[in-house]
């Protein structure tokens, strides 16, 4: 750690009055006295970055930018009004000013402009950030939470650098690397794995099976190797709750450590998290963690954008890339040792160009072992494409229309959701579909939020429309929100034919399955399940055909009979079917030479991965839970 500072402060130009060196993760950050050198370093930090290959950045010691009164009047005078709405927050520990705007591209100017002016005039370091379309309170809530622990998050970053750059636990090279299964191996659902070397350990994942019981929803997390205090890093890929339901678990039982994700994998992450606590708490299970624990887990966030490599551990860089899965979702790449072994772990992926989202990336620096999902590896799991299960949902909603019946779609809140109102807003602007509302339960209100904070993470042609056309599908006035149980009697007794979205998607609880108790013995309604659907979830009942449904109301179990039309259609799903998940492994690049098959249920898998030896002669397998495979 010292060896690096002393490093950055010998190439410093004698009249850089640099007061400080700090970390804040793996990134190094100097404070100057110097005006003219923090407004013109003249190559300085790009040369020491070209040196030491560390991300380094420069900022005036506390001590030099302006009285923040003033600073934001001169903000607000610089930044034209077109940019729309704006907040702006002040970060004197480091600083920085973080600029939020309805309109980021104009408040930043023609190639930063605007920043540029602004650090000149005010010597605060700017940070422009999008004010969503729809009004989050999460995100407002989320970065309030960030921006009350400015301090504390200045502290935490700093000691994660210290243990990058600090002496190691171990002497000498890393000799091994190897990976331990903890759950959602062989099976669809809790994923939490192990990632070891002999100076590291890294938690990939931490998710709960919403659609299990008992032991069986929970990660293995009383193995030996796994001890919190012990733990560099937990990484998150996505946000859905059996990849990240149990991370504020692992703060509840004191970790302190990092969480690397992107921005709207934490939001949503956040969000999910909150969820799970009110539906534990509606059903009388109990919760598992507070809103505290949930808090924590965003403090401790570290967020990387894709394709930015960053040291998380002395041995260990990872690197996020798109994975076409939800908003945010990410393939995980682990660079281990110097050079020792490429690992990559890709979550969930879609390896198709969704109505929302790009297909994953398959192209790597370096490559040896794949860690690939199986949720449709099995050789009967080719789905229809998007476009022919497009078609079949609008069918679907005009013949229930027309015979007077709502549809209810059961969504995750997450991603489907978002692509399906993408589908029915464009349908219904083309004509293609009557004017009729879109009643947008809660939580997928909540998300789509979330959404409209992040629209650079959207493929290009949503992108072109929103940023080019001024065209976001999410403000069309088709969409109304159903925010409190009165307001959800209306849309069940008093309104005619709609479409209803609501979670849970396996209709394991929350929206969906009240809307079904009302709705399911009207032969006029449609049931449209359009994600994958649990072992023991109610989605997987009826869509094995059960026409009885029993529920208990207080102490009395009450009787629904199926007579709603059901139905189910697999191409909206964010996971890739089998042929997209072969096509995948044999276009990336480089190829890996071993490929380790996870989360999909035990037949799949296995065909999956004896398929994959076949077609591309690599070394394969489908773990157990608690098996430990070595890398290298």
């Amino acid at each position: 750690m010292a060896k690096i500072i002393e490093q950055v402060k010998d190439m410093l130009p004698r009249d850089a009055d640099v007061t400080n060196i700090s970390f804040e993760g793996a990134n190094i950050v100097m404070y100057s006295k110097n005006k003219e050198f923090f407004l013109d370093n003249r190559g300085a930090i790009k040369k020491i970055v070209s040196t030491i290959k560390k991300r380094v950045e420069l900022r005036c010691d506390p001590s030099i930018p302006i009285a923040i009164e003033k600073a934001e009047k001169e903000i607000r005078k610089i930044i034209p009004k077109e940019a729309g709405k704006l907040n702006v927050i002040f970060d004197p520990q480091r600083s920085q000013v973080i600029i939020e705007a309805e309109k980021p591209g104009i408040a930043i100017g023609k190639s930063g402009e605007n920043l540029k002016i602004i650090k000149s005039k005010v010597y605060w370091v700017p940070l422009v950030k999008r004010i969503p379309s729809i009004r989050s309170k999460l995100i407002e809530k989320i970065r309030n939470v960030l921006y009350e622990n400015d301090d504390y998050r200045k502290k935490f970053l700093h000691k994660i650098g210290e243990r990058i750059y600090g002496p190691k636990r171990k002497e000498g090279k890393t000799n091994y690397a190897r990976v331990t299964f903890l759950g959602a191996s062989r099976q669809v659902g809790r994923s939490a794995f192990l990632l070891q070397t002999d100076e590291s350990k890294i938690l990939l994942d931490c998710g709960v099976n919403v659609a299990a019981k008992g032991q069986d929803q929970y990660p293995y997390m009383d193995v030996s190797e796994l001890k919190i205090e012990e733990l560099d890093a937990v990484v998150l890929s996505h946000a859905h709750l059996d990849h990240c339901g149990l991370i504020p678990l692992l703060f509840k039982y004191g970790y302190r450590g990092p969480v690397y994700c992107t921005a709207p994998t934490r939001d949503v992450a956040a969000l999910l998290c909150l969820d799970m606590i009110t539906i534990g708490n509606k059903e009388n299970r109990g919760a598992l963690y507070s809103s505290s624990d949930v808090k924590e887990m965003v403090k401790h966030t570290v967020i990387l954008n894709y394709e930015e490599v960053s040291d998380i551990s002395p041995d260990i860089r990872l690197t996020f890339y798109n994975a076409g899965h939800t908003l945010g979702s990410s393939m995980c790449h682990f660079h281990i040792g110097e050079g020792l072994h490429n690992f990559m772990y890709t979550g969930d992926m879609n390896f198709e160009t969704s109505n929302l989202l790009a297909p994953a990336v398959t192209r790597f620096p370096r490559l040896e072992t794949l860690m690939i999902e199986g949720t449709y590896g099995g050789k009967d799991d080719v789905t229809a494409t998007r476009q022919e299960s497009e078609d079949y949902l609008l069918n679907i909603i005009r013949t229930t229309i027309g015979r007077g019946g709502k549809v209810l779609l059961p969504v995750l809140g997450v991603g489907r959701s978002q692509e399906i109102m993408v589908i029915v807003e464009r349908a219904i602007r083309e004509g293609k579909l009557p004017q009729i509302p879109v009643f947008v339960q809660g939580m997928v209100w909540d998300v789509t939020a979330i959404h409209t904070a992040y629209p650079d993470f959207f493929n290009n042609k949503v992108k072109q429309a929103i940023f080019h056309k001024n065209e976001n599908p999410f403000l069309s006035k088709i969409f109304k929100h159903v925010g409190s149980q009165k307001e959800m009697k209306q849309v069940m007794e008093e309104t005619g034919p709609c479409i209803v979205m609501a979670t849970s998607g396996m209709m394991t609880g929350g929206a969906s399955v009240e809307y079904f108790k009302n709705l399911g013995e009207n032969p006029k309604n449609s049931l449209v399940l359009t994600s994958y659907q649990g072992e023991g979830s109610l989605g997987r009942r009826l869509q094995h055909g059960e026409k009885e449904i029993m529920f208990m109301e207080g102490s009395k179990q009450m009787p629904v009979k199926v007579k709603m039309d059901i139905y189910s259609i697999h191409g909206f799903t964010g996971h890739s079917d089998r042929n997209q998940l072969m096509n995948f492994v044999g276009r990336a690049t480089p190829r890996p030479k071993k490929l380790i098959v996870v989360h999909g249920e035990i037949g799949k898998v296995l065909d999956f991965a004896s398929s994959a030896h076949k077609a591309y002669r690599m070394e394969t397998t489908a773990p157990k839970n608690l098996e430990t495979i070595r890398l290298v």
